[in-house]
């Protein structure tokens, strides 16, 4: 049975990749804030839009599978490297709200009318802060593995301990920030999918708590997942965001 998941995995990425030959990537720059960032675009020009946020440290190749699953259903997909890193020179300080609002920018430059916005971790609390800065530019919102405050794991020591390790800015950014107050998240009201794994770093608790704060927002707790698995070459994340967009009519026309 193990060797047949494998071969099945396999299959699937083997077949993915080939079908996704019809909308390869494409990269350019833009401007933004002062700041000149990397994006890459795939799927049909004249499919609804979707922007995926990668996490701390990451880059457009972070959530390549979601990528490449959204553009083969039809959708135009916008993947931007956050300031400082994926290919973007690294910097000495780093903000989430500073992030934000580059995401937010990119989002205005590209000219996208309430696109989806997908973002994992960091990313998530990107999507999470686009929308409360900037009420009604998100069409619908998703979020994998976000955080409110930076202690809100099932080990905040543990998790010190790593970043410390690390000790880049990228990194040390996570010891004090976010801090977004729950009860701001009331503001939102966009359609929200809030996701996080039951092996997850951020803790269900935490997650529940993002959820009930956001009116009517979906929470899915993933089995067996970690903060990263359901998302890095597995197809799960996607399927559930094909799922979630089909829910609420967020489907490109045939």
């Amino acid at each position: 049975m193990r060797i047949f998941r494998k071969i099945v995995g396999k299959a699937y990425f083997g077949l993915l990749s080939v079908r996704c030959a019809k909308w390869p990537e494409w990269t350019d720059y833009v401007e933004v804030n002062g700041q000149r960032l990397l994006y890459a675009v795939r799927g049909p020009e004249d499919g609804l839009p979707v922007v995926l946020l990668h996490g701390n440290g990451g880059s457009h190749k972070s959530m390549l599978t979601q990528a490449k699953r959204l553009a083969l259903a039809g959708y135009r997909v916008y993947s931007p490297d956050s300031r400082g890193q994926g290919a973007n020179p690294p910097l000495e300080e780093y903000h989430y709200a500073d992030m934000a609002e580059d995401a937010w920018a990119f989002i205005r430059e590209m000219k996208l009318e309430k696109p989806a916005v997908y973002g994992w971790s960091d990313g998530g609390i990107l999507v999470l802060m686009i929308e409360l800065a900037h009420p009604g530019t998100l069409g619908l919102g998703a979020i994998s593995g976000a955080n409110l405050c930076p202690d809100c794991g099932p080990d905040f020591e543990e998790f010190k301990n790593w970043i410390l390790e690390q000790d880049t800015p990228v990194t040390r950014m996570m010891l004090v920030e976010p801090d977004i107050d729950p009860g701001s998240l009331k503001a939102i009201k966009c359609p929200f999918l809030v996701t996080v794994g039951d092996k997850d770093v951020i803790s269900i608790e935490h997650t529940h708590l993002i959820s009930d704060n956001i009116e009517g927002s979906e929470l899915v707790v993933v089995p067996n997942a970690t903060h990263s698995s359901f998302i890095k070459r597995n197809p799960r994340m996607g399927r559930l965001l094909l799922d979630f967009f089909k829910r609420h009519g967020y489907v490109n026309a045939d």
